[in-house]
């Protein structure tokens, strides 16, 4: 948020995104829906699904408040073309892509569940569940913050792999955000995006690409120019080897950079222009090395990144490796954002009974992170005894302070209409058990070579 808007300004960005959304946004159930919106914000941490229905934003009854998840029905593609204009018009726009899950073992009704991993603090680093796997493109407001707000969320269907999906959402970003000629936007991806068959997906587009590699990865240089004298066979397709493990192999840097960073000391950044790897000839990129603390003892092991040029660089915009090294750098607030939405807006708490609920309540979440992100110049940190006072709010402590903006602003969500007692089940009429599905293993699929 720009420092220099006026708390009117900010007000009027408040009611304004929350009348878009109402608007256009929210199709069936639209009241209940918005409702249930203003209640996850104006809450707090959520201790169950239904304690939403206790609040004072929600003026509907408790079973409204299932039912307008199960039924209702959310305009998808307009939030996420909505969402994507919201993002910063002018300089620098780093958007993180990563993956979450929410498990379900024990929902054996529920279809297409699959096996997902699940982060731990257990002595291997994480652990196997079953549940949904879904991918997640966000914009990251500042970097070294809590604030990263969902752009695009959707769920893996089982028929495709999350660089499928991720590609999808990178592209719709790309489609919506043409007009921003003077935006830069960098998308930063994690290592599972690092490879030939992702980034021949996304190569051409608007937006810039950079994702970490592996260490242990053996790349091709372009191959030389052909000879003058044209001789028989194939021309060459591979240049030299390119061994992250072998500096002999690496030769001279097209570009280095060397600089004092606050945060991580002395840093040396390398550039190599024009590699490919052995089944991806038809997608060159440039290679950035990272090394860090180099006035230690033992530095960390240096870190690999993958860069595509976007199709076009804004008019005195400098992309140099230094750029590609800070964007990846930027991604870190997608973590606490995840934690953000499942441990106080209770992404992953509710027992859904169909995967259709479930994205959409994935999508109202999404949607309350705005909302708080858009009151954040608006409230006043009000702390508990056991807290200390914050200069940059997070996302968790402007939820905490949030109530005295919603007492300011209306609802246009109409009111709810009286009705008498549901009939309840038929005389009769038998009940049958539902469906029960098996989960679905993955099985890889071999990239065919171009």
């Amino acid at each position: 948020m720009e420092p220099q808007e006026t708390t009117k300004q900010n007000i009027i960005k408040l009611i304004e995104f929350r009348q878009a959304v109402y608007a256009h946004g929210l199709l069936a159930r639209r009241d209940a829906l918005f409702e249930l919106l203003d209640a996850l914000v104006t809450t707090g941490a959520v201790s169950s699904f239904a304690m939403l229905s206790q609040s004072d934003r929600f003026r509907r009854k408790w079973p409204s408040i299932y039912a307008a998840i199960e039924d209702g029905r959310l305009d998808s593609e307009w939030l996420r073309k909505d969402l994507a204009q919201r993002a910063s018009k002018t300089g620098i726009c780093v958007y993180a892509l990563d993956g979450s899950s929410w498990p379900r073992p024990r929902a054996h009704t529920l279809e297409d569940r699959q096996f997902v991993f699940q982060a731990s603090s257990d002595v291997n680093g994480g652990t196997v569940t079953i549940g949904y796997p879904y991918s997640m493109l966000e914009w990251i407001v500042e970097a070294h913050s809590s604030w990263s707000l969902p752009v695009d969320v959707r769920r893996v269907d089982s028929r495709k792999t999350a660089q499928e999906v991720g590609a999808e959402q990178i592209q719709a970003l790309a489609e919506a955000r043409c007009a921003f000629l003077e935006a830069l936007d960098i998308v930063a991806c994690d290592g599972k995006y690092g490879n030939s068959g992702f980034l021949r997906s996304v190569k051409g587009l608007r937006c810039g690409i950079v994702a970490r590699l592996r260490c242990d990865r053996v790349l091709r240089q372009a191959p030389p120019p052909p000879p003058l004298r044209k001789k028989r066979g194939r021309p060459k397709v591979h240049g030299k080897r390119f061994a992250f493990k072998e500096p002999e192999t690496w030769g001279t840097p097209d570009e280095i950079i060397e600089l004092q960073d606050g945060r991580w000391g002395q840093v040396r950044l390398e550039r190599w222009n024009n590699l490919h790897e052995q089944k991806g000839t038809d997608v060159p990129y440039d290679v950035v090395r990272a090394s860090v603390h180099l006035e230690r003892e033992q530095p960390p092991a240096a870190l690999w990144l993958a860069w595509l040029t976007p199709q076009s660089v804004p008019q005195g915009q400098e992309l140099n490796a230094e750029t590609i090294w800070r964007a990846y750098d930027h991604r870190w607030p997608i973590e606490p954002g995840f934690h953000f939405r499942k441990e106080t807006l209770g992404w992953t708490m509710p027992i859904f009974q169909s995967k259709e609920a479930g994205d959409r309540w994935t999508e109202i979440t999404a949607l309350a992170t705005w909302i708080v992100y858009l009151a954040r110049p608006l409230v006043e940190d009000t702390p508990y005894p056991w807290q200390k006072p914050q200069q940059q709010l997070t996302p968790q402590r402007v939820q905490q302070s949030i109530r005295p903006v919603f007492a300011q602003i209306a609802s246009p969500a109409r009111p709810p209409k009286p009705r008498g007692k549901a009939s309840g089940w038929p005389k009769g009429k038998p009940r049958t058990p539902k469906q029960r599905f098996p989960v679905v293993k993955k099985t890889p699929v071999v990239a065919k070579t171009a």
